[in-house]
């Protein structure tokens, strides 16, 4: 059992799901683009200075660069954007819910674009996952939340999906890790700024609640949950990390729940658990098969 391994993707798991959280109470004080560009900005600035202090240089591979711009436009810029923006009139907990399917949308992408052979495990296991969301979002949706907002979720799902399918590319080809994580930020703060720029204004209330969030944002999900993740798919392969993004579901829930005081039912309690079992269905077949 590799333990180091088992920490880093228990810290990224709990990290990655609090930054749904910590993202709702920015955008109710901040507008949603701005605040991203700008956590981008300091967040890639402080892992490019710390990269280049341990002599890390920008000399990446094609493929490195590669998987820097992608991952900077699709999870950054369009998954975390998307989902910034979705989280002015939808709950965290939504929000982390509808991202948990990244483990399966990954799934299915392999399985029937790139051909990836499934056990039927796998299968079962993607059916149970969609299933548990489609549980929780028609109770939901009864219960007024705003459509709007949730396909924004799930647009911002499917770019997480293509931005993960190319995190193999920047883990698998040396060191740099640290300067990959910035510049990708970097990629990140400049795409977002356009937008911020064409459709909101800058005003924010600076309250403690705020300041808070948008510091733990930017240095925590921002860089260190980054970081552990290219760390983690180094060391073990990217099938096997994944594996950890079934607890997503579960902290993000949680974490809402202890935080803001948001709703939690039997009927989201059962869908979580579903989606859980079936995440982790998903990825356990992946690995044997």
């Amino acid at each position: 059992m590799d333990v180091r391994a088992v920490v880093m993707g228990l810290t990224f798991a709990l990290i990655w799901s609090s930054a749904f959280t910590s993202a709702r109470i920015i955008v109710e004080a901040a507008p949603p683009l701005y605040s991203l560009s700008a956590r981008f900005l300091i967040s890639g600035l402080i892992g490019i200075s710390i990269a280049l202090a341990l002599g890390q240089r920008f000399n990446l591979t094609r493929n490195q660069w590669r998987a820097v711009l992608i991952f900077g436009l699709c999870q950054n810029a369009i998954y975390l954007g998307l989902n910034f923006v979705a989280m002015q009139t939808i709950e965290a907990s939504v929000a982390a819910i509808i991202a948990s399917t990244m483990p399966l949308l990954v799934a299915l992408a392999n399985w029937t674009i790139f051909k990836e052979r499934l056990p039927l495990m796998g299968i079962a296991g993607m059916v149970a996952g969609f299933a548990g969301v489609a549980l929780i979002m028609a109770q939901r949706f009864g219960g007024g939340a705003d459509p709007y907002g949730i396909v924004l979720c799930l647009i911002a799902a499917v770019a997480l999906t293509a931005a993960t399918l190319t995190v193999k590319s920047a883990s698998s080809d040396g060191g740099n890790l640290l300067m990959i994580v910035g510049l990708q930020m970097i990629v990140g703060a400049i795409a977002l700024l356009f937008p911020a720029l064409a459709f909101e204004t800058l005003t924010v209330e600076w309250t403690t609640p705020f300041i808070l969030a948008f510091i733990y944002t930017t240095l925590m999900p921002g860089l260190a949950a980054t970081l552990i993740w290219f760390l983690l798919v180094g060391r073990i392969g990217a099938t096997r990390a994944a594996t950890y993004h079934f607890l997503n579901p579960v902290f993000g829930v949680a974490i809402a729940y202890l935080l803001l005081s948001e709703a939690l039912s039997w009927i989201d309690a059962l869908g979580v658990a579903i989606i859980a079992a079936g995440i982790l269905a998903v990825q356990r077949a992946r690995i044997k098969g």
